[in-house]
C-alpha cells in the first residue's frame, strides 16, 4: 500500500474527490430533495424562533422585581400555548386565506394538505411540507404576543391578559400578516416589503403593548406628583442578559428561515448573508446604544444596551438580505440610538414600559421598515409608509378597544395591595425566590 503515499497518487485521489463533489454540486437537484431541504429549513428555524419564547421569558423575568418573576414566567408559557391553539383554530387560514389584494381570510381550522408522504403518486410541487410552514408561521405569531407581556408586567391579572392574547394571536396579527404575506392589499397594491416582520410582527406587538400601557396605566408609585420617576430595578441583570442572548440566537431562525427555501446554492448563500447582516446589525445596535446612553445619561445603561441589541435585530428584520454589511451596520446602529433616545421619552410621557419593548420593537420596527428602499429597489418609501400606517391604525385601535372592553367588564389590574405585595404570592400563591423572602 506504499503507492498511496506517493504525491502523484495522492493528487489523483484529491482530484477525483474534487470532481465528484463538483459533479454533485452541479447536478440537477430533484423536486423531492428540494422539498426535504426546504422543509428542514422551516423546522430548524422554527424551533430557533420557538426558543425566543424562552428568551422573552428570561429577559422579562430579569427585568421585573423579584416578587413578580414567577408571574411573568407563567404568562410567557401560557401566551405561547394560547398562540399555538388560536393559530391552529383560526389564525393560519385567516392569514393565508386572503384573496389577492384582499383584507381578511376565512375562519376555519388549519389542516395539513400534503400529498407527498404516503400518497400513491407523491406530489412535491408545493416545495415543502405544509406542516412545517404552519409551525414556522405559528412561532412568529407567538413572538408578537411575547412583546406585549413585558411592557405591561407587574400589574395585569392573568386571565384578562390571556383573553387579549387570544384576540391578538387569533385575529389581529393574522389579519395584519395576511395584508402582506398572504397576498393582501399591501402586497398587491403597494408593493409593501417586510421580509421577516419588522412591522407585521414587531410593530404589531409594539402597538398592542402601547395600547395596553395606556389603558392599564403605570405601576403604583412609578410616577410621582413632583414629576420624578421612581426606579424599580429588575430582579436579575444576568438573567435579563441571558434572555437577550437567547433572543439574538433565535433571530437567526427568524430572519434566516424567512428566506423560505434551502433547495439551491443561491438559497444557501442568501441565508448566510442574512445571518451575517442580522448578527452585525445587533452588534451595532448594542454599541451605539451604549455610546448614546453614555452621552445622554452620563453612564452606560445595561438595560438600554440589551434593548439596543434587540432594536438592531428588529430594524434589520424588514430587509436582512439586500443590504451590504456596511448598510446592515448602519441600520442596526440607528436602531440602537433610537432605543436609547426613546426610552426616556416614554418616561416623560408617563408610559410605563417595564422591559422597554416599545422602543425596541415598535420604534425600531418602524425605522427598519421605512429604510428598506435604501437597499431594496423593488420597494418604495410611499408603499412602506402605507404599510406602516395601515398596521399602526388597525393594530393600535383594535388593541385599544379590546383592552378597554376588558377593563370595564372583567377588569385588568390587580388591587393596589396585591400589586405592592407582588403578583407571585397574591395571584399564584408562590414565590420565584422563596429562599430570599422573609420567614
Amino acid at each position: 500500500m506504499s503507492f498511496i503515499k506517493k504525491p502523484g497518487f495522492q493528487f489523483f485521489i484529491f482530484f477525483g474527490i474534487f470532481a465528484l463533489i463538483a459533479g454533485i454540486a452541479h447536478a440537477e437537484v430533484s423536486a423531492e430533495t428540494q422539498y426535504v431541504f426546504n422543509t428542514f429549513l422551516f423546522l430548524v428555524c422554527g424551533f430557533l424562533v420557538m426558543f425566543m419564547a424562552a428568551g422573552f421569558a428570561m429577559l422579562e423575568a430579569g427585568s421585573v422585581r423579584s416578587k413578580n418573576a414567577a408571574a411573568i414566567c407563567i404568562k410567557n408559557i401560557s401566551l405561547y400555548s394560547t398562540a399555538g391553539l388560536l393559530y391552529w383554530l383560526v389564525g393560519y387560514n385567516l392569514m393565508y386565506g386572503v384573496d389577492e389584494g384582499g383584507f381578511v381570510g376565512g375562519l376555519s381550522v388549519w389542516t395539513a394538505d400534503d400529498l407527498a408522504v404516503g400518497a400513491e403518486t407523491p406530489d412535491y410541487s408545493g416545495g415543502y411540507a405544509s406542516g412545517s410552514d404552519w409551525y414556522f408561521q405559528m412561532v412568529f405569531c407567538a413572538t408578537t404576543a411575547s412583546i406585549v407581556s413585558g411592557t405591561i408586567a407587574e400589574r395585569l391579572k392573568i386571565w384578562p391578559f390571556l383573553i387579549f392574547t387570544l384576540v391578538l394571536t387569533g385575529f389581529i396579527y393574522p389579519i395584519v400578516g395576511g395584508w402582506e404575506w398572504g397576498g393582501g392589499f399591501l402586497d398587491a397594491n403597494f408593493a409593501f416589503s417586510d421580509f421577516a416582520g419588522s412591522t407585521l410582527v414587531h410593530s404589531t406587538g409594539g402597538w398592542a403593548a402601547l395600547a395596553g400601557a395606556i389603558v392599564i396605566g403605570s405601576r403604583t408609585g412609578r410616577f410621582n406628583e413632583d414629576g420624578s420617576v421612581t426606579s424599580f430595578p429588575g430582579s436579575s441583570i444576568p438573567l435579563a442578559t441571558l434572555g437577550a442572548f437567547i433572543l439574538w440566537l433565535g433571530w437567526f431562525g427568524f430572519n434566516g428561515g424567512s428566506q423560505l427555501a434551502l433547495g439551491s446554492a443561491l438559497d444557501s448563500v442568501a441565508i448566510s448573508n442574512i445571518f451575517i447582516n442580522t448578527n452585525l446589525a445587533a452588534a451595532a445596535g448594542v454599541m451605539f446604544a451604549m455610546i448614546t446612553s453614555q452621552l445622554l445619561y452620563g453612564k452606560v445603561d445595561i438595560v438600554v444596551a440589551l434593548n439596543g441589541a434587540i432594536g438592531g435585530l428588529v430594524a434589520i428584520t424588514a430587509e436582512p438580505l439586500a443590504p451590504s454589511i456596511g448598510a446592515a451596520v448602519f441600520i442596526g446602529a440607528v436602531g440602537g440610538i433610537l432605543v436609547a433616545v426613546t426610552t426616556p421619552l416614554l418616561l416623560k410621557m408617563k408610559i410605563d414600559d417595564v422591559v422597554g419593548a416599545i422602543p425596541a420593537h415598535l420604534v425600531c420596527g418602524i425605522w427598519g421598515t421605512m429604510i428598506v428602499p435604501l437597499t431594496n429597489g423593488d420597494a418604495s418609501y410611499f408603499g412602506q409608509f402605507v404599510g406602516v400606517i395601515s398596521v399602526a391604525i388597525f393594530a393600535f385601535v383594535a388593541s385599544f378597544i379590546t383592552w378597554t372592553v376588558l377593563k370595564y367588564t372583567i377588569g385588568l389590574r390587580v388591587t393596589v395591595e396585591d400589586e405592592l405585595a407582588g403578583m407571585d404570592v397574591t395571584e399564584f400563591g408562590l414565590e420565584a425566590y422563596p429562599e430570599f423572602s422573609k420567614s
